[in-house]
């Protein structure tokens, strides 16, 4: 019996070693070389290995550092702002396309909101750019309902950040949407059944029977839409070049900067560490925070 044991435990290992190989070689090594790399001043552009061991001097650095701070406020901005704000939409927009509208109609609505999330980010930025130029539709808009002198929305440090929160929360939407529409599909009908025979009212089932039941999947689209938020680049990049200012920097673009203009790859491994510890403290409170609640 212990000799089958083991000769299928191997068998077992031997089917996990591929996937094994692969978090190693992609996952856990480029992790501890950044790790390593965070404590020199290795300047890529002098060749592999030519470096200088500086401990924690690229760590003692950033605590000084405008440009990260500001990165860091942004960053967490971000997360605050267009996780919550997102969830809450997608989760009031599932559930209204499926109490109110046809099948087929829902499916519709749904694909077509699922659209900007697959579409190219540089593509997206760009249409966006042009809806908030001067005089692009969006400010058109919003001078025609009374804003007589609306800001130049990508150029003001101001609404820069604001305009680039309202198409992140665009872009992702259609996503959660989808997963909720998925989750309320496998709900039991017979709970909002109950729910009638004692009275309750949308507002109500929607409060205590809809958003308890879809907490599994609020968890697992919180974590996902935290790490995005704060992973945000493209749209930073294409958009407005972390300006004007530093008033849309994120830590992502703050690294690429770091790595990829100014060549301080120590540096920038530094503030990505930084960035692991971020998503992997968020990750463990509302793995705690989850487990607590079920």
């Amino acid at each position: 019996m212990r000799q089958k044991k083991k000769q299928k435990d191997r068998i077992a290992y031997l089917f996990l070693l591929p996937s094994m190989l692969g978090v190693s070689l992609f996952s856990l090594g480029p992790l501890l070389l950044s790790l390593f790399i965070s404590i020199t001043d290795w300047n890529f552009t002098m060749g592999f290995g030519n470096w200088n061991i500086v401990w924690l001097d690229n760590f003692i650095a950033l605590l000084t550092d405008e440009w990260f701070v500001a990165s860091l406020v942004n960053t967490l901005l971000i997360t605050l702002v267009t996780v919550p704000v997102g969830l809450s939409l997608a989760m009031i927009i599932a559930v209204l396309i499926d109490s109110f509208c046809h099948k087929k109609l829902a499916n519709a609505l749904r694909v077509a909101m699922y659209m900007p999330h697959i579409c190219n980010i540089v593509a997206t930025s760009t249409v966006w750019m042009a809806l908030f130029s001067a005089y692009g539709p969006f400010t058109q808009l919003v001078r025609s309902l009374g804003w007589g002198n609306p800001p130049k929305w990508l150029a003001s440090y101001t609404w820069a950040l604001p305009a680039l929160m309202f198409v992140i929360i665009w872009a992702g939407l259609g996503y959660s949407v989808f997963i909720y529409s998925a989750s309320l599909a496998s709900m039991p009908k017979e709970i909002y059944e109950s729910a009638d025979l004692d009275g309750a009212n949308g507002i109500q089932k929607f409060l205590y029977i809809t958003v308890p039941q879809l907490q599994p999947t609020t968890f697992f689209l919180t974590i996902t839409g935290v790490i995005s938020s704060v992973k945000v680049f493209g749209y930073v990049n294409i958009m407005t070049k972390g300006g004007p200012g530093s008033s849309t920097y994120t830590l992502v673009y703050y690294i690429y900067t770091s790595a990829f203009k100014y060549y301080k790859f120590g540096y920038a491994s530094a503030i990505a560490m930084i960035l692991f510890l971020i998503l992997l403290i968020i990750t463990l409170i509302q793995w705690r925070v989850n487990r607590e609640e079920a």
